[in-house]
């Protein structure tokens, strides 16, 4: 079994935490330090900074979060502000994708790191749904060159579904999730994003939950996501 499926599925991180903390030189496998991609049996002993992968409590947890801004998408504790500090969470979870600082709305934490990947990967065309206020009018030349595409990072973003809100709002449904993908689709049309959040993720939403507030996911929200995700 790889080593980031194999760690992921102790609960302790997601296999995206995992090559993290390879590429920091943090796991030996058999006193050796892994490298991304090594593969591990039963008998090996693999170590996290030279001890025991820690033992989570394997009960599933789903929680949604309103996310305000600020707080960072990270498990990371000597970053400030980081997401797991602020849930205070009382077993081990992480997040499932991120919002930026400076962004804020619903994300997605959990101990499942099964579910991270399966819902991290873009040919799924997993919806997420966003509201966003920009510096000007949006225009409708503005909506057609976001819906069919905006080259940024030097590819052209997926065709998805835009439309206006208010004067300067609209709301956009992605099926990717590049680095800052809607600021820098905004400022390659010569827009700037003054405030962006996420409402939606597949079937999951807020669902009235005040911002900073965070919520277990109902029973039937869970089965559906479950569903989708097979």
């Amino acid at each position: 079994m790889r080593i980031n499926k194999y760690i992921s599925e102790t609960g302790f991180c997601s296999r995206r935490e995992t090559d993290r903390f390879i590429a920091a030189g943090r796991i030996t496998i058999n006193g050796k330090v892994c490298v991304k991609g090594a593969e591990v049996e039963s008998e090996d002993i693999v170590l996290i900074d030279g001890k025991d992968i820690p033992q989570v409590d394997r009960q599933p947890v789903y929680l949604v979060l309103n996310k305000p801004i600020g707080i960072v998408c990270t498990a990371a504790q000597q970053v400030e502000g980081n997401i797991i500090q602020y849930v205070n969470y009382p077993s081990r979870i992480f997040a499932v994708g991120r919002l930026d600082k400076a962004s804020e709305g619903l994300i997605l934490l959990t101990n499942d790191g099964e579910i991270v990947n399966k819902m991290m990967r873009s040919e799924h065309n997993h919806e997420k749904e966003y509201v966003v206020t920009v510096d000007k009018p949006v225009t409708d030349e503005f909506l057609r060159a976001m819906s069919q595409g905006v080259e940024i990072l030097g590819v052209v973003t997926k065709p998805c579904e835009v439309v206006r809100h208010s004067e300067n709002v609209f709301r956009i449904i992605l099926t990717q999730g590049l680095n800052l993908q809607i600021r820098r689709m905004c400022k390659a049309l010569g827009y700037r994003v003054l405030k962006l959040e996420r409402i939606r993720i597949m079937n999951l939403t807020l669902d009235q939950l005040e911002r900073g507030q965070w919520r277990h996911l109902e029973k039937h929200e869970l089965n559906t996501l479950l569903a989708r995700l097979k």
